[in-house]
């Protein structure tokens, strides 16, 4: 892969700080009151959340855009779920994609799935971890 842009951020745990390279992330990090934590932070599954659900918004109107579509106001909530599997901790994801009106039925799910192919999110996931996608 020739990269485009390469993203640098550095953590210490799940109880500390998440910095990026360039400034733009200086986060607190902590455990969520469900894992035993104290919540005063944010997590990994928040992030890996919010760059699932703008990635595939991304990709969504992407595609949108080649078709020639009009994907209006999309909007994509990630549900990032941990829990234990057969090896260990693993993860979950739920997409759940709103769609304007107009793309209602058959030309709004082809645009899902065209995006769900797309989407670099979904390519790191795809055969690793299950990932739904809803349409609402």
């Amino acid at each position: 892969m020739d990269a485009l842009y390469t993203a640098v951020a550095t953590a210490n745990g799940r109880e500390g700080r998440a910095v990026s390279s360039d400034g733009q992330i200086d986060l607190a990090l902590a455990m969520p009151p469900a894992l035993g934590g104290n919540g005063q932070g944010t997590n990994p599954e928040q992030l890996f959340a919010a760059g699932y659900a703008a990635c595939f918004a991304s990709a969504l109107g992407l595609v949108g855009r080649q078709a020639k579509v009009d994907t209006g106001d999309i909007s994509v909530t990630a549900e990032a779920s941990i829990g234990q599997d057969a090896t260990g901790f693993g993860l979950a994801v739920t997409l759940r994609i709103e769609l304007p009106e107009s793309l209602e039925g058959e030309t709004g799910a082809l645009l899902v799935k065209q995006a769900h192919e797309v989407c670099p999110y979904s390519k790191a996931t795809r055969g690793n971890i299950p990932v739904e996608l809803v349409i609402e």
